[in-house]
């Protein structure tokens, strides 16, 4: 692997791109530490300490929102407008026709960004009236300067994850989630040993955690990179002189074709109840709704389960579409064992594709809820848990696969082999 790095860097356009990402990243971490100016730091520490999900959502923050930076909201504004978009591209027939042409995609980037501004806005007004305990001087003025501040902080590492999508390697809002993740890492060791010498937890529980750490990365990854292969067998064609076709090959289909996405997107949309919530405290209806959506509540485990599995099925119907496979296919001369071409190979891939994306979703809902049994089992402050692993190890092969793809056009030897 070190020497692949050591291949990759001698490119320079693949260098630049390195160099970029890492850039980027270094802003990302100054700007977490930028404090959003009226607020008492302290407060807000203890109420993290306090809240399971304030935690997990510090976590994903990389910080910010303890020091209730900048960019305490990280990029859950911009994730919360691109959901709507698309959930709006299946149900409006303009949005659709958009999203099939190269200028209409533009056009909805330009919503979603829009939308991004809107929703940051209404979430930063939430979080400002929920933490109104720790706001110095109490008032309009005051609740009005930080949400400005939260929604301007969003609305820059929009713009940074979209500069690294273009300028970098991998997809930008992803690896800024990655890195906000992997920065808690060095302080959850010390919070760790710290722990351990207070006699608060012992060496078998912090051996357990290290070895069901390790044996989920190797679940994630198992899943990650599952696939189901069904065969397709190519007619043999004679065109002049030549004969093509009459190979065997097939169609690779992944357990678990979403990726992190459906557990990034009901993270999201699980924050966002709360934070209305908060708005009224004193309203019995907000107050069964936080008791609801509280980080440890049975309620909130299974809704955000099967949140995820809806979002696992829904995003990969957008991805994958059984239907293509099949036209293309017939295209070219290839077909099934046993299958007609055309309609009966679609419902075939269709059928497949829904049985494995079943255990797909089920493994990423038993991944989400992970740590919240961590933390009954240990009685540790685990937010690092399974989502966190999932996401992180699941943006690294990502990143791993992108960088593969640009070494083997230049006739490297990559990672995966």
């Amino acid at each position: 692997m070190l020497e692949v790095l050591r291949s990759a860097w001698k490119l320079s356009d693949l260098r630049k791109k390195i160099i970029f990402t890492i850039m980027m990243f270094v802003v990302f971490r100054i700007g977490v530490h930028i404090p959003v100016p009226g607020i008492d730091t302290d407060v807000i520490e203890k109420l993290v300490g306090q809240g399971q999900l304030l935690g997990f959502f510090d976590v994903i923050s990389g910080g910010a929102f303890k020091k209730f930076s900048i960019f305490a909201m990280s990029i859950t504004p911009y994730i919360n407008a691109s959901i709507i978009m698309q959930l709006l591209t299946v149900v409006i027939p303009y949005l659709e026709r958009l999203s099939k042409e190269p200028d209409g995609r533009k056009k909805m980037t330009q919503y979603v960004r829009y939308g991004t501004v809107i929703l940051g806005f209404i979430q930063a007004v939430g979080i400002s009236f929920g933490l109104r305990t720790a706001i110095i001087n109490p008032g309009i003025v005051s609740t009005l300067l930080i949400a400005l501040s939260l929604t301007a902080g969003t609305a820059f590492l929009m713009w940074l994850g979209e500069l690294i999508t273009e300028k970098g390697i991998g997809n930008g809002i992803s690896l800024i989630i990655f890195a906000g993740i992997v920065s808690r890492v060095p302080s959850g060791i010390v919070i760790m040993f710290k722990y351990l010498k207070e006699g608060t937890t012992n060496i078998f529980v912090v051996l357990m955690f290290i070895v069901v750490a390790l044996v989920v990365m190797a679940g994630i990854i198992a899943i990650q990179e599952g696939q189901r292969r069904i065969p397709v067998q190519y007619a043999k064609r004679v065109v002049g002189r030549k004969v093509y076709g009459g190979q065997s090959t097939h169609v690779p289909l992944k357990v678990n074709q979403a990726g992190v996405i459906p557990i990034i997107f009901a993270i999201s949309i699980m924050m966002f109840p709360g934070t209305i919530a908060s708005w009224f405290p004193t309203n019995g209806c907000a107050i069964f709704v936080t008791k609801i959506f509280d980080f440890q509540s049975w309620w909130y485990q299974l809704i955000y389960a099967l949140m995820i599995i809806f979002f696992t099925y829904f995003y990969t119907a957008i991805t994958f579409n059984p239907s293509d496979v099949a036209d293309n296919m017939k295209k070219y001369g290839g077909f099934i064992p046993g299958l007609r071409p055309g309609r009966p190979t679609a419902e075939y891939i269709e059928k497949v594709a829904n049985r494995i994306t079943l255990a797909g979703a089920i493994f990423l809902a038993a991944i989400a809820i992970l740590p919240s049994l961590l933390i009954k089992v240990t009685e540790l402050p685990v937010y690092f848990g399974g989502t966190s692993l999932l996401i992180v190890v699941g943006v690294a092969l990502d990143t791993m696969k992108q960088m593969e793809s640009n070494l083997l056009m230049r006739h490297y030897q990559g990672f995966l082999k």
